[in-house]
């Protein structure tokens, strides 16, 4: 019985990815774009410098991921509705945390992230300055 199991088991697995894709219908406006231009360059770029929950690597404008369309359709429906794609920033960031947009803050929680490089730059030149001077 636990070998039929087995068996039934690996056979269905490959299959389970194509089980894990969501049934239900794209929001509306995941994939179409705004009737206005101008407001449709204003989502564009805003969907740029969205990190994209699901796949981390990528952008919302350039992820296929469920959570990265329904993130689309919102944005796209805040600038029809005329708000500002600096506010729907602020709106996400709030609600998700400063991990999703691209262009991190300079909160004094944040300098030392800034600093890290400036400190790690200078220490691997004095540590150089001081291997130099011992072989002379």
């Amino acid at each position: 019985m636990r070998a039929r199991a087995l068996v039934l088991a690996l056979l269905l697995a490959p299959a389970a990815p194509a089980l894990a894709d969501s049934r239900m219908a794209a929001a509306a406006y995941a994939d179409t774009q705004l009737a206005d231009p101008a407001q449709e360059a204003k989502a564009a770029a805003l969907m740029r410098t969205i990190r994209c929950l699901v796949c981390q690597g990528q952008s919302i404008a350039d992820s296929d991921a469920d959570m990265a369309g329904d993130m689309r359709a919102l944005i796209r429906r805040r600038v029809a509705a005329g708000e500002e794609p600096e506010a729907i920033r602020r709106w996400l960031i709030e609600r998700y945390g400063d991990w999703v947009s691209y262009a991190p803050s300079t909160k004094p929680v944040n300098w030392p992230l800034w600093a890290a490089p400036l400190l790690l730059v200078a220490a691997g030149a004095f540590v150089a300055r001081r291997r130099f001077r011992r072989r002379r």
